[in-house]
């Protein structure tokens, strides 16, 4: 891949987009490496129809159930008190049986990272952001759409790596180049060796998982035990609504569940089309999903890390397409953070957008979701740089954009002074009426650092702008990927553990690997 170096230096209003260290760690962005929202969530619904949404989709579990198409999850459920009728593959679930469960999961819950600094904290006031995940496609303004390769999904873990607002990895793009007998294991390699941050996985099929976990234990230099005492990775449970769980995501749940390992139960619901057409009526299925899932877990290993997803939209009525960013999107955040904290489990959300390109639809759409993550108190984001298509294409472009909302999210979230010399009293005596501050002490002794320096903004006049280029925000996020790319630096790796690790994937490449579950 071609890549173009940029000078170095601090990043200053009259170069918005050239520096290569931009993203280099300071002691502002390392302030974004443990985020903290201090802000009371938004609600839309009253205590009284949050429980009512609880309350009915108890009363779904009871009556309706869950059609199961896993026999070994079937047969859990059953044996912890489910009533599961074999011919029709349904499970319905006992309220008690459910409370049951939710008394067991934990309430606190800390990704283990390869760099211990970066252990993450995923619940309570803590907020982490993850890359976009699972996009077969990718997308440049040079090369256009088209077919994700392991080289793509390389150098999105790179800009991972890179900047300090990213805090978990995720799939990024699906590696068309590689057997899909073997692309897990390239995906984790990537992920474990050119960052030291915490890896994804996706669910699909207990083989699989295996080789993950495997793998993590060997770069992490760990025993089975010690992999089992914490979670060290994190997977995407989707269910197939309505009210459906396949055998991927059975099987999925139980295998980390009994490894100890993170699972974010993230129904799929679009009002109107696999949800009820209401906010509140898709809320509610998607929560009966979710408590099914999550029992699941808890039958498989009581205290396993569970964390509430929500991805609840609507579609366009006209064409039936998926849309994202929008009000009802915003409004649903809000409500499942509610649900959430009901039940009082740590929170996931998404930074989501249908536009097919990075342009202001995909930055409104996005600034609207990540309003309603945020402002709604989520911990986690999934989906957080670099979405676009609904979900369908990765983009460069996008994740440099989405990084700087991000930053300045992570910008809002800091503390704000108000001690005597931030009241700043002296400053206004020594500037006087009429006067300036530019030049006082005050001023002086703190401009440095005073702002947020943009990653991508060009606050320059038209004239200026115009003299260097004129170029839009998507042009100025090319050139910082590229120059990011190129002064990429990997974290430090015992040779012994690389060779471990490429052993292992070189093993089981020869053994054919595993395919994914159907």
């Amino acid at each position: 891949m071609s890549t173009r170096e940029e000078p170095a230096g601090r990043r200053s209003r009259r170069r918005p987009a050239a520096a290569a260290d931009a993203h280099a760690p300071s002691d502002r962005t390392r302030a974004y490496r443990h985020l903290r929202n201090p802000f009371r969530p938004l609600e839309v619904f009253s205590t009284d129809e949050v429980a009512a949404m609880h309350d009915a989709a108890l009363i779904i579990l009871e009556t309706q159930g869950m059609k199961v198409l896993s026999a070994d999850a079937r047969r859990r459920y059953a044996a912890a008190g489910g009533q599961v009728d074999e011919a029709s593959q349904m499970v319905r679930l006992d309220r008690a049986l459910v409370a049951d469960a939710l008394a067991k999961a934990p309430r606190e819950i800390t990704l283990h990272a390869g760099d211990p600094s970066r252990h993450m904290p995923v619940s309570g006031a803590h907020v982490a952001f993850a890359p976009t995940s699972g996009p077969p496609n990718i997308m440049d303004v040079d090369r256009g759409r088209r077919a994700g390769t392991i080289e793509d999904f390389c150098n999105m873990m790179k800009l991972c790596q890179s900047f300090e607002v990213i805090h978990l990895l995720g799939g990024a793009t699906e590696p068309q180049d590689v057997a899909p007998a073997v692309r897990h294991m390239h995906v984790m390699r990537a992920q474990l060796l050119l960052t030291d941050k915490v890896p994804f996985m996706f669910s699909r099929g207990s083989a699989q998982i295996a080789d993950n976990f495997e793998l993590i234990r060997i770069a992490r230099g760990i025993t089975p035990d010690e992999f089992r005492a914490r979670p060290y990775v994190y997977t995407i449970i989707n269910t197939n609504s309505p009210l459906q769980l396949d055998v991927p995501m059975a099987d999925g749940i139980v295998d980390s569940a009994v490894a100890g390992q993170l699972l974010i139960i993230t129904p799929f619901t679009l009002a109107g089309a696999m949800a009820p057409v209401t906010v509140a009526g898709a809320l509610t299925l998607a929560h009966a999903e979710f408590l099914a899932g999550l029992t699941l877990a808890q039958i498989a290993r009581p205290g396993a890390p569970v964390m509430y997803g929500s991805f609840t939209s609507n579609v366009d009525m006209k064409s039936g397409s998926p849309a994202f960013g929008t009000p009802e999107y915003v409004k649903a955040s809000f409500g499942a953070g509610q649900l959430a904290r009901f039940i009082g489990l740590p929170w996931r959300s998404s930074n989501a957008t249908a536009s097919n390109a990075p342009d202001a639809q995909a930055a409104y759409e996005s600034q609207m979701s990540l309003w309603g993550a945020l402002f709604g108190g989520c911990n986690f984001i999934l989906h957080a740089a670099g979405w676009l298509e609904s979900g369908l294409t990765t983009s460069y472009e996008k994740f440099i954009l989405d990084v700087e909302m991000l930053q300045m999210f992570a910008e809002v979230f800091q503390p704000v002074g108000a001690s005597a010399a931030d009241l700043a009293l002296e400053a206004v005596g020594e500037v006087g009426p009429g006067g300036h501050f530019f030049g006082c002490a005050h001023t002086m002794e703190r401009y440095r650092s005073a702002f947020y320096a943009p990653l991508v903004s060009d606050w320059r006049n038209f004239g200026q702008w115009s003299e260097g280029g004129a170029k839009t925000a998507t042009q100025r996020a090319t050139e910082i990927w590229k120059a990011t790319l190129a002064a990429y630096t990997p974290p430090a790796r015992d040779p012994a553990v690389v060779e471990a690790v490429n052993d292992f994937v070189a093993r089981r490449t020869h053994e054919g690997g595993a395919l994914p579950a159907t």
